[in-house]
């Protein structure tokens, strides 16, 4: 019947059952496995070198040289291929793959192997064995068979048939919620794309304050160097160098404190990279002209409304509370099954095919009453769906505002950074004519201190000003969800360049 030699078959029952012991064996072995943090971070050493995901973008961490100078465009490769967050969303990609290959089984049969040995002297149990080997004697006592023994092998088939679309719903929503994991991959790689650039930008202004405290410190260190020798010679009040004295100490404490920022700053841009922090990072100049986002507010909007992940993410997310819904009420539907089973039985493990049996049933189960369990599944369905929607609309004019509060801060740093410019313009200016006035005479040290510092807080307020409109700009391509795939990231930092 089923190609198999019965001859075979207590041959095969005894393997089978042999496997099963080996496998209970196996499994109370791996009960008393010991679990540990170092053997797990050891087993999974490789997991970060690994290339996991998008090309040429996961092993770069483990790849790049760090001696030479990074640029932009690849410090956010390197992010996207090994900051923790990226690889915790592309976990749960895979789990929501797995869950969906998990919603798939209901549409196929479970087939399986079973052996089954049975001793005893119960009546029931004597009567039905007995029967199913065809060795049951005409004159058998009922009520004391006495001992007897059974061996049964077969095998055993079951499809569900029908369950009120429930199976159907549970594929759908797992699609779904691999596609609400996707979205949030993008949200994820969308933030952490807008932070790296954010920080880098803040790295560049660092260097550059660096620079201009260093200058500052060799500028004073020039003029006390004067002082000094005017001072031996009497033409210099002592007050006049301990002004410049003090003045030279703030100028090195601000290179201290600016190198500081420096180091703390490429640190977290290290962390962010998914590099260690302890990582010396040298930057590359950024030369950045132009960023491919939309030219208006209301195109801005427009286009996040289409592309913004954490706004598709949270319509997917309604659209599955839906099918939720509709999965409550299947509650009240029946559920329809197939039940196969070929065996035989024998008391001595001697079967004959003659003496096999089948058994095929259809089962219906329908719960006519339940406690009102579905009514209540529904209602909670139907209140979290509302809440859901509520949600989505709270989202979207997030996002609007989001949007809206971009390009306004755009405006104003353009603005800003206009005004920084011409004071830059204006201190430079101011501080040659006090040095002329203070090497003429008619300028005071406090005087010419005061031009100096001013010109220095003015080149730190434009350098700021320059990079916050680098930053509003690409802020702008975050609030619109630009930076939500590789490609767009890569293409926009390469236009931008």
């Amino acid at each position: 019947m089923f190609g198999v030699p019965m001859k075979l078959l207590p041959s095969l029952s005894l393997l089978f059952s042999g496997i099963a012991i080996g496998f209970f064996s196996l499994s109370g072995c791996a009960s008393q496995k010991n679990y540990s943090y170092a053997k797990i971070e050891k087993e999974y050493a490789n997991y970060f070198s690994a290339n996991h995901g998008a090309k040429d973008t996961r092993s770069a961490a483990e790849t790049y040289d760090f001696r030479r100078p990074i640029s932009l465009s690849e410090a956010v490769q390197i992010a996207l291929g090994s900051n923790p967050d990226s690889r915790m969303a592309m976990a749960r990609i895979k789990q929501a793959s797995a869950l969906v290959n998990q919603s798939q089984a209901p549409f196929y049969p479970t087939l399986n192997f079973f052996t089954e040995y049975l001793q005893g002297d119960a009546p029931s149990a004597y009567l039905f064995k007995t029967i199913d080997q065809r060795t049951l004697a005409p004159d058998t006592d009922f009520n004391n068979p006495g001992w007897f023994q059974n061996w049964e092998t077969g095998f055993a088939a079951s499809m569900n048939l029908y369950s009120g679309g429930r199976d159907a719903l549970n594929n759908k929503i797992s699609r779904s919620e691999l596609t609400i994991s996707h979205f949030n991959r993008q949200a994820v790689e969308n933030r952490l794309v807008a932070s790296v650039i954010q920080t880098y930008f803040d790295c560049l202004a660092a260097r550059e304050f660096v620079d201009i405290a260093t200058e500052s410190v060799a500028s004073v260190n020039e003029q006390l160097r004067v002082m000094r020798v005017k001072y031996k010679a009497g033409g210099a009040l002592r007050s006049d160098l301990l002004s410049l004295e003090v003045r030279l100490a703030r100028a090195q404490e601000e290179v201290v404190r600016s190198n500081n920022r420096k180091n703390t700053l490429l640190a977290a841009l290290a962390n962010l990279m998914g590099v260690n922090p302890q990582t010396d990072i040298l930057l590359a100049d950024a030369n950045l002209k132009a960023v491919p986002i939309p030219v208006s507010i209301d195109s801005g909007i427009t286009f996040a409304l289409e592309h913004r992940p954490d706004l598709k993410k949270m319509h997917a997310q309604v659209v599955q509370s839906r099918m939720a819904v509709d999965l409550a009420r299947a509650g009240y539907l029946p559920e329809v099954d197939f039940l196969g089973r070929w065996y035989v039985d024998d008391a001595e493990l001697d079967y004959d095919l003659d003496r096999s049996n089948w058994t095929a049933a259809f089962l219906l189960n329908w719960d006519f009453f339940d406690g009102f369990s579905t009514r209540s599944d529904r209602k909670k369905a139907r209140a979290t769906l509302e809440e859901l929607l509520a949600v989505d609309r709270k989202t979207v004019l997030a996002v609007k505002l989001d949007v809206k509060n971009a390009y306004l801060n755009m405006d104003e740093a353009r603005a800003r950074f206009d005004v920084a410019k011409k004071s830059v313009a204006n201190a430079e200016e101011s501080l040659k004519l006090v040095k002329l006035q203070y090497e003429g005479g008619s300028a005071t040290i406090t005087r010419y201190l005061e031009a100096e510092l001013d010109r220095n807080r003015s080149k730190i307020r434009a350098t700021a000003a320059y990079y916050d409109n680098q930053k509003a700009l690409f802020e702008i391509g975050r609030a619109i969800g630009y930076w939500n795939t590789v490609e767009n990231t890569l293409k926009g930092l390469e236009q931008g360049m």
